[in-house]
């Protein structure tokens, strides 16, 4: 079993900040990607924020310049940091990682739950 746990998500004025927090969990025997999607109401999920195992990202056009995506790889832990935030924004963000299981012949995607974010005053 593998799981993401995300943690983070909650309201915040326009302007404000958060920090999400993923941590994936289980029979895993490496990670590649791991990142950030989120989807609003009405809307597709799309791409926020990956960063690759050996240090690389990518943001959508939308946040660049905001927020700012680390990770953790000993940990197998991502965050994403999310400054000067708008309503915009507001939508369920999901962790995401594609991992390479115990006993899997290839890689899959796995997502986590979900958080919250709202961007309000």
């Amino acid at each position: 079993q593998v799981q993401l746990v995300e943690s983070g998500g909650g309201l915040v004025q326009p302007g404000g900040s958060l920090r999400l927090s993923c941590a994936a969990s289980g029979s895993i025997v490496l990670i590649n990607d791991m990142g950030w999607y989120r989807q609003a109401p009405g809307k597709e999920r799309e791409l926020v924020a990956t960063v690759h195992s050996g240090g690389s990202t990518n943001y959508a056009d939308s946040v660049k310049g905001r927020f700012t995506i680390s990770r953790d790889n000993a940990k197998n832990t991502v965050s994403l940091q999310m400054n000067s935030l708008k309503p915009d924004d507001t939508a369920v963000y999901y962790c995401y990682a594609n991992l390479l299981r115990f006993g899997d012949l290839r890689v899959r995607d796995y997502w986590g739950q979900g958080t919250q974010v709202t961007v309000s005053s």
